[in-house]
């Protein structure tokens, strides 16, 4: 069973720092992405963004997978969520509420919201830190991919991992 569901930010945030391969080895095969974030991943390729493309590439590798609502319960819980966020933040969180995996996300609504429903939470700040903790990858690429990710429009807490990781901020 897939571990952890991502909203369209996280894998945008690593797929334009070029950093995929740390969830894939955090996560291969146990990551996904609901259709709608798959569906904004591409719009936003079509957009011009050509480094979105590692997504989709991933999705095709396999060990990045595309879910879909089910159950009835699943799709009662997104159309609820569609009133008050996008498509592929409600997706990620009915999927992740009703099968029970983690979501990530740095959509401070999309949070909030996964909160109050009991969802496990982590964004891209916390997988750059578990991919340190993992040996997905060192700290110094660590750094280095957040400092893509801010240069491309990620707002982030703090300006490098290696700060929270010695607990200087």
């Amino acid at each position: 069973m897939p571990e952890i569901v991502l909203d369209t930010c996280v894998p945008s945030n690593f797929a334009l720092a070029g950093a995929m391969g740390a969830i894939e080895k955090l996560y291969g095969g146990q990551a996904l992405v609901p259709d709608f974030v798959a569906v904004e991943i591409i719009r936003g390729i079509q957009s011009g963004n050509a480094g979105l493309e590692a997504v989709p590439e991933a999705i095709k590798a396999g060990w990045l997978k595309e879910a879909f609502l089910r159950s009835r319960e699943e799709r009662e819980l997104f159309e609820v969520l569609t009133r008050s966020m996008g498509l592929g933040e409600a997706a990620g969180i009915a999927l992740a509420a009703k099968r029970g995996w983690r979501f990530a996300s740095d959509d401070r609504q999309a949070r909030a919201e996964a909160g109050r429903l009991g969802i496990c939470l982590t964004g891209t700040l916390g997988i750059l830190i578990k991919a340190v903790r993992m040996g997905a990858c060192d700290l110094g690429a660590a750094d280095s991919y957040l400092a893509k990710m801010i240069e491309a429009g990620f707002y982030s807490p703090v300006r490098t991992v290696s700060k929270v990781l010695t607990g200087i901020l």
